[in-house]
């Protein structure tokens, strides 16, 4: 179980990098936007209110933002949005990295007050729309066309936009990022090694956990419960029991043969007594249904029946 508290950690006064590793979750991506709901939603939960601090506790940086929301059902992006929105009260800031600002639903979109673009090119009608629509909906400074620039963008520039003091969107700037001064692309296994054993986690996530699950527990609880009561009303003749209570194997069978069982997970196994009643049900349906069901009413009702 991933501990929130762990992100958290300081050096000397100063925040520590950490990389989640999710390249294995990413090719699940219902799987990796329920884990993203999961986490920001711990974080909601665990933090006090602080309102609007001065130094974020937290900041959250997702690359291939995409992923997160592809195929995602609405009620999930609804959530993702929700906690976004309520999350930066709690000191935490949230940052989506991807290639395309249409890749992010635009109710997630509008939480977001830092801009940062890097270039665009306009090679087909999506990406002609991308650039559009990120033009429009970057504050304007006078003398900047940015429809025209994210297009003309070199490696190494962005358009950016910042929120003031006021907690209002700054005009669009074109500037120059630092590169950074660390390493370009993936580093070795050996380093990666080198880093774990000096984290201030070390240790702690190595190990592969196989806790009780949800349906182990709700299993467990089933098998562990009283029996019903299988007596019938005062008058009527007991049921009869096996020794300690438990109906007879025979009982049993023919009770699930007749009515149907239950499984494990909570599916439902149609007996002989459902089968038979979808069976009636789709014959009625037809012809020869109809003509029988006339019959049958006819009888009961007393009428006769009309030639044509």
């Amino acid at each position: 179980m991933l501990n929130i508290q762990d992100f958290m950690q300081t050096v000397d006064g100063h925040g520590v990098v950490n990389i989640l590793t999710a390249d294995k979750l990413m090719n699940s991506p219902r799987l990796y936007a329920t884990f993203l709901l999961w986490m920001l939603s711990e974080l909601f939960e665990q933090l006090p209110e602080i309102g609007d601090p001065e130094q974020p506790k937290l900041v959250f940086f997702f690359d291939e933002a995409h992923l997160l929301f592809n195929e995602a059902p609405k009620v999930l992006i609804e959530r993702i949005e929700l906690v976004v929105r309520l999350v930066r009260s709690k000191g935490v800031g949230v940052y989506f990295v991807t290639q395309n600002p249409l890749d992010i639903p635009d109710s997630v979109l509008a939480q977001l007050g830092n801009r940062v673009q890097h270039a665009l090119r306009a090679f087909t009608p999506r990406d002609q729309k991308a650039v559009k629509a990120t033009a429009t909906t970057m504050r304007q400074k006078p003398g900047l066309d940015i429809e025209t620039a994210i297009t003309e963008l070199a490696v190494g520039e962005a358009l950016v936009s910042f929120l003031d003091a006021k907690g209002r969107p700054s005009v669009t700037e074109r500037v120059f990022v630092l590169p950074p001064g660390s390493q370009l692309g993936p580093i070795t296994p050996q380093q990666r090694q080198a880093l774990m054993a000096s984290s201030l986690v070390a240790g702690v996530y190595e190990t592969t956990v196989d806790r009780e699950s949800a349906y182990e527990k709700l299993k467990g609880r089933a098998e562990t419960a009283p029996p019903a009561p299988t007596g019938r009303s005062s008058g009527s003749t007991p049921v009869s029991t096996a020794p300690g209570g438990a109906q007879p194997q025979e009982s049993s069978f023919l009770n699930d043969l007749l009515f149907g069982t239950t499984g494990p997970r909570g599916g439902r196994k149609d007996g002989l007594v459902q089968t038979m009643a979808k069976s009636a049900v789709r014959t009625v349906g037809t012809n020869v249904g109809k003509e029988i069901l006339r019959g049958v009413l006819g009888g009961i009702f007393g009428g006769g029946s009309k030639r044509r």
